[in-house]
């Protein structure tokens, strides 16, 4: 067997700034309690490690005997919403701030068109981090319509036509989404507003990985993808795999590979840009066993 890796895999300039700061947050806690709020990257992995070093990830902002702890608070790379960033800073804990520079960006620019009295689409994914703490930073937007198609676009775009054809539109894009699904989000909007704003928020970081997992394709045999499951990128990136017809699959760690791997020539890794190097080079070890 064959092991090839693609081009560009694995952490993203973001990802690795949010692990590092937390990193040195427990290394430095001096006995606070240090939190994230909500997962600090979608990787089990890299939480676990975080974990055993003291820095635990939490729905809620901890408090004790019904006062706010004043512990380290870090703010997850997906960012989160100016309210609730304020309410952590007004509550006691030291916040530190380990949201990804392109997210920034994003929630930034989406403040600046809300406040200039545009109506705003935001597509992704409803449920995710970013699109929370982004659409928290569109919350003085006239509209703001989060949508993950062209259906879910096109029926926005219709339900805003009463406020007339006029008005100041703008759309943003989840860091993560791909330019392809991006394009088709905003043509379905165009129909109805063809004067729509497209704002370059796509991360590079992500369209680099689809980029070099294509290249993979037409090299491997069957490709495997190492990452979290409940990394947006990292499935994104599955889906370009299955679209190819070639065998792949979404592999969390070197346990999880399926037994059919071992069968293929050429097989081919890929990652998520939450996915850390000590996962790809385990699971790469794995493949190679025996061989």
């Amino acid at each position: 067997m064959k092991v090839i890796r693609a081009k560009v895999l694995g952490f993203c300039m973001g990802v690795r700034r949010a692990v590092d700061l937390a990193s040195a947050e427990a290394g430095r806690a001096g006995g606070q309690s240090v939190y994230t709020l909500g997962p600090l990257i979608h990787n089990p992995d890299v939480l676990a490690d975080l974990e055993s070093r003291g820095v635990k990830a939490v729905d809620e902002p901890p408090s004790a005997d019904g006062a706010v702890n004043s512990g380290v608070l870090i703010i997850r790379a997906h960012g989160i919403s100016p309210d609730i960033e304020k309410k952590l800073r007004n509550g006691g804990f030291r916040v530190v701030d380990a949201t990804c520079p392109k997210v920034k960006a994003s929630q930034l620019k989406a403040k600046e068109l809300a406040d200039a009295g545009y109506c705003l689409f935001l597509a992704g994914e409803a449920e995710h981090a970013e699109i929370a703490g982004i659409s928290g930073y569109a919350k003085d937007a006239p509209f703001c319509a989060v949508v993950g198609g062209a259906e879910e676009a096109e029926k926005a775009a219709m339900g805003l036509l009463d406020a007339g054809k006029d008005v100041k539109t703008a759309l943003l894009g989840q860091t993560t989404i791909s330019p392809e699904e991006y394009e088709i989000i905003g043509a379905a909007v165009k129909k109805h507003f063809p004067n729509l704003e497209v704002i370059d928020t796509i991360c590079a970081a992500a369209a680099d990985r689809q980029h070099a997992l294509r290249e993979l394709l037409h090299q491997a045999d069957a490709v495997i993808i190492a990452g979290g499951e409940k990394s947006a990128n990292t499935r994104r990136l599955l889906s370009a795999a299955q679209e190819s017809g070639k065998p792949c699959a979404l592999v969390e760690k070197a346990s999880k590979i399926p037994p059919v791997f071992r069968s293929y020539g050429v097989v081919g890794i890929s990652a998520g840009a939450s996915t850390p190097d000590s996962v790809i080079d385990e699971i790469e070890r794995e493949l190679m066993k025996n061989f």
